[in-house]
């Protein structure tokens, strides 16, 4: 940092030492070379503008006004020109000038721009004459004018782009919040389901059978097990410092996100609570993408805990379907389908909160992966859940000829 900042103030003085060798060493040659000269020289500013913007801005005009008022000689020679040569200088003024109104603030950008130009007419005003007088001011004017909006565009790009990289990054904090509400509902309503219904069914037979309120209570503890391991792992997911990393602080692995291999865990899970599940697969079973794997299992987790909790019937079935360009997913059930009250079978009130969490966390996780979903009572009876979940293409592996 100091070296850059050292090296900023050489530049700024050796624009000035260029200055004084073009004004005081080549008095005799014309205004055009001065001019550029005077031009190619404000380069060595390039520091200083970046550090300190008004300060080259007036380094610039000094050395741009010497350039014109200095030279002697055949430089008064030009002036039946149009437009005289050493006025070149002032185009790295108004560079200068264009950076300023695109980076720094309205007041000292409103504070360059006249001060440049009040510079530039009075010295221009005062070694023009007649048509040039005209010729040279219009000129500054539109060399202004032009630095001008090429700063204001610049800022304009500037702040939209700044804008857009905000609005993405709190849509980003929104898509995140919701994933991680999807998946605490998904996971949280089911086992707080099963175990609700399990220690009712243990509390009624723990005196009369204690054998089979043992197993519901070991039902209770396997569920509530799985749980915590399930919300470990998104609050070690939420706390993780870098992508990848796969452990929690005690050195303790993480189980995998579930899929659809976990799905006998599951059928075994709800049939505990009352409601026996027959799972039908057809197609050829491949390995699926971990969104599309983990989307599938938790559609049919909250299916399955709609029936147990408002279908009031003993079974159900589970469709899955593997296509070569989409998988899907069926629920369907022969129980009470919708009630009259809009809390029906299918708004997923695991929790019972009323809110219909469950139906809008299973449409959103397939409108995330484009795919197509419906659920509602069937004209037979009993409620049908069904999913449509695009696969990727796969990729071919070229095969080298030998």
């Amino acid at each position: 940092m100091t070296r850059t900042k050292t090296m900023a103030w050489v530049g700024g003085a050796l624009y000035l030492l260029a200055v004084g060798l073009l004004v005081g060493g080549a008095p005799r040659a014309s205004g055009t070379v001065h001019g550029v000269g005077a031009l190619l020289a404000a380069s060595l500013l390039v520091g200083v503008v970046r550090r300190a913007p008004l300060l080259a801005l007036a380094m610039a005009l000094f050395g741009a006004t010497a350039v014109v008022v200095g030279p002697t000689g055949s430089a008064r020679a030009s002036l039946s020109a149009s437009y005289q040569g050493e006025f070149l200088s002032y185009l790295a003024v108004d560079l200068v000038v264009g950076l300023i109104v695109a980076t720094c603030a309205r007041r000292a950008s409103i504070v360059a721009v006249a001060g440049s130009l009040i510079v530039q007419l009075l010295v221009i005003s005062g070694f023009s004459h007649g048509d040039n007088l005209t010729v040279n001011v219009v000129i500054a004017l539109l060399a202004t004018a032009a630095a001008c909006m090429g700063g204001l565009l610049s800022r304009e790009r500037r702040e939209h782009a700044v804008a857009l990289r905000s609005q993405e990054v709190a849509e980003a904090v929104i898509a995140e919040r919701l994933r991680i509400a999807r998946e605490l509902h998904d996971m949280v309503a089911h086992s707080i389901g099963i175990i609700a219904i399990q220690a009712g069914a243990a509390s009624q037979v723990i005196r009369t059978r204690p054998t089979e309120a043992g197993e519901a209570l070991r039902a209770i503890e396997v569920t509530s097990r799985e749980t915590l391991s399930g919300l470990r792992r998104t609050l070690v997911a939420l706390r993780q410092a870098e992508p990848g990393e796969a452990a929690s602080g005690n050195g303790t692995a993480l189980a995998p996100s579930p899929g659809l291999a976990d799905i006998d865990r599951l059928v075994a899970a709800t049939a505990d609570a009352g409601v026996r599940v027959d799972v039908h697969r057809s197609g050829e079973e491949q390995a699926l993408p971990a969104d599309v794997d983990l989307s599938a299992f938790r559609i049919v987790q909250e299916a399955l805990t709609n029936v147990v909790r408002h279908a009031g019937t003993g079974r159900c079935r589970v469709l899955i379907d593997y296509g070569d360009e989409e998988l899907s997913v069926e629920v369907v059930d022969d129980g009470r389908g919708a009630t009259g009250n809009g809390a029906d079978h299918g708004l997923g009130l695991g929790l019972g909160l009323g809110l219909g969490l469950g139906l809008v966390g299973m449409r959103e996780r397939v409108a995330l992966l484009y795919g197509d979903f419906s659920a509602g009572p069937r004209p037979e009876g009993g409620f049908r859940v069904t999913a449509r979940l695009p696969l990727p293409e796969p990729v071919g592996v070229p095969v080298e000829a030998r």
